[in-house]
């Protein structure tokens, strides 16, 4: 399978560098020359509409891609996942698909139905499960080398496409209204659960979207305040697999700041349904929309034309508030990982 990986001069000067976003770039760029399919994503996602809804605030936009119309309306139940041939494992990427090597266990892939301007996808050189629990630490250094990215996580019922092989996706920083909007809505509708010099861990409802924050500089604590978290909401979870999460990693270099106030933020977005109503609806009463990381982060993706035209704010408000964890379970976990932080962290 070494024909698949991607060789350029400029290449390995990027990755000495640990620039994987740059070097994804080339990838996109030579990509785009060579396979004509890609050639064309692109160019029809460039013409893609896009309208904003304003809420108290902060801003959902809705993004009209035909392209994700794959996705979006995946069967991502069991017997489906068997019955086909996994669209991330090496042996059947598209014909023209090209890959760079990411450390010893991961590939990284131009995603081929972009949602992001420069879109792509990063999965484990292995066929193992979508599962975070022991993969989390891999989104903190992986952020911090596609720095020009943010980093996300779909959980295996929560949007993931492809919830049987393990994979985050990259995509350009600031498409998404949450990663410049994410301060005022912490100031706005947030709850600190913990805040020192080393670590702040926020409980966050804006009315749609229920999630919890860790910001820090250091990855060990990240990886510590995540493992306490998974734990608890693994208890009040039902899901046999992994709790219903959507993850979006955050790095902000240092160099990009003029000050101290630079590291990690991630987000995690706690659900308790994969896909709203309205997507089981029939007629002109559906709207195919089946949220992940990315209609968390504010842009919501409807591949059909018709579902744009017709979706309004109202529609926008019940989907999130469906498929998010619920305002008494949420205060619940707050109250718990607030408590279980403060015992195990020292102030």
């Amino acid at each position: 399978m070494d024909n698949i990986f991607f060789n350029h001069n400029k290449l390995n000067e990027l990755i000495s560098l640990k620039d994987y976003s740059n070097a994804s770039r080339l990838l996109l760029r030579e990509q785009i020359k060579s396979w004509p399919e890609l050639e064309k994503a692109y160019s029809s996602y460039k013409t893609s509409q896009t309208k904003t809804f304003q809420f108290d605030g902060f801003v959902i936009k809705v993004q009209n891609n035909p392209g994700r119309i794959t996705s979006s309306s995946a069967k991502v139940d069991e017997k489906s996942i068997k019955t086909r041939a996994c669209f991330l494992c090496m042996a059947n990427l598209y014909q023209k698909q090209k890959a760079i090597k990411y450390e010893e266990d991961f590939l990284i892939l131009v995603n081929p139905f972009p949602i992001f301007p420069e879109h792509f996808t990063i999965p484990h050189k292995d066929h193992i499960p979508q599962a975070i629990k022991e993969w989390f630490g891999k989104m903190l250094p992986l952020s911090k080398d596609f720095s020009r990215d943010v980093i996300i996580y779909n959980g295996p019922a929560c949007g993931a496409s492809a919830p049987d092989h393990l994979h985050f996706q990259a995509g350009s920083k600031f498409f998404m209204p949450i990663d410049d909007g994410f301060h005022s809505l912490k100031n706005e509708y947030g709850e600190i659960l913990i805040d020192n010099d080393s670590l702040i861990v926020t409980g966050i409802d804006d009315g749609l979207r229920k999630f919890i924050s860790i910001e820090t500089k250091e990855i060990s604590l990240a990886e510590k305040v995540f493992d306490i978290f998974y734990n608890f909401y693994s208890r009040v979870s039902n899901e046999k697999t992994e709790p219903m999460m959507n993850i979006i990693a955050f790095y902000e270099p240092r160099e990009n700041q003029g000050s101290e106030e630079y590291g990690w933020r991630i987000l995690i977005f706690l659900r308790e349904k994969h896909r709203p109503s309205h997507y089981f609806r029939e007629g002109e009463n559906r709207i195919l929309l089946s949220p992940a990381a990315v209609d968390f982060g504010g842009v919501c993706i409807l591949p059909l034309e018709k579902d744009f035209e017709k979706i309004t704010k109202e529609d926008i408000t019940e989907i999130f508030r469906e498929v998010s964890l619920g305002k008494e379970q949420f205060e619940y976990v707050k109250a718990d990982l607030k408590k279980s932080l403060t015992a195990n962290l020292h102030s």
